[in-house]
């Protein structure tokens, strides 16, 4: 079964909007994990407009699952990273300013750097995931950084789902069995939701996880954060 981590960044939004600790991003965590996802994702960024570096400390203890940070590779970024010891690390190419992602790495471009990050953290034990667009040429260099999995930035696919989904998905299932070819686990996020996600994980082969946050969390507005988790759970079955 393809895992459900949560991204819980929206949550910390909705927080931050008001001050003080409602909703609470520590008793989110708890509670989404006890609702049946697999993993918690967080997106800290430099401006702490959601998720703070008291947050990543916060969760640390309370997540019994997968614990996974992305961010742009910043040194501050690198240090908390390597203090904190998450599951997981992915990196994205974000910028400073960024209101959310907008594109994956150019590996070839950015492989000396790449390999220097990936090679701290894979030292300190740390999965690493590379932020990557659907484009089967820049798994080899992927590869190259000497990461574990890349990570499918999902937006296209979600912005032309609807119009067709078969050739939407086309360019992902191309660079997945690139991925597989290079010996790189999968994963997937961005613009995922109840609607297009069962497709994709579908379609996708050796799919290992998806990160989902936005869509997730404006869904249980309507249907609850437990039922939403289901949801998504029944979804990425696989028959």
């Amino acid at each position: 079964m393809t895992k459900l981590s949560v991204n819980i960044n929206k949550i910390a939004t909705l927080r931050n909007a008001r001050g003080g600790d409602t909703p609470s991003v520590t008793q989110a965590a708890i509670d989404i994990q006890n609702f049946g996802a697999q993993g918690i994702t967080i997106h800290p960024r430099p401006d702490e407009r959601h998720i703070t570096k008291k947050d990543v400390y916060d969760l640390k203890p309370l997540i019994n699952t997968e614990f996974n940070i992305e961010g742009n590779p910043y040194p501050a970024f690198i240090e908390m990273v390597l203090d904190i010891q998450p599951d997981q690390v992915t990196l994205v190419p974000d910028e400073e300013n960024a209101i959310t992602s907008t594109a994956g790495w150019d590996c070839k471009k950015n492989l000396k750097f790449l390999q220097s990050v990936t090679r701290e953290f894979k030292q300190a034990g740390i999965r690493t995931s590379i932020f990557l667009n659907p484009n089967p040429e820049m798994v080899p260099y992927a590869a190259e950084t000497g990461c574990d999995r890349i990570e499918l930035y999902t937006e296209a696919y979600a912005n032309q789902y609807a119009l067709s989904p078969d050739k939407a998905i086309i360019p992902y299932y191309n660079t997945a069995v690139k991925a597989i070819e290079n010996g790189l686990g999968i994963n997937a996020g961005h613009d995922l939701s109840l609607d297009n996600i069962k497709y994709f994980s579908d379609h996708i082969p050796h799919l290992s996880e998806v990160s989902i946050g936005h869509a997730l969390i404006s869904e249980a507005l309507y249907l609850g954060l437990e039922n939403t988790i289901q949801a998504y759970l029944k979804r990425l079955e696989k028959r």
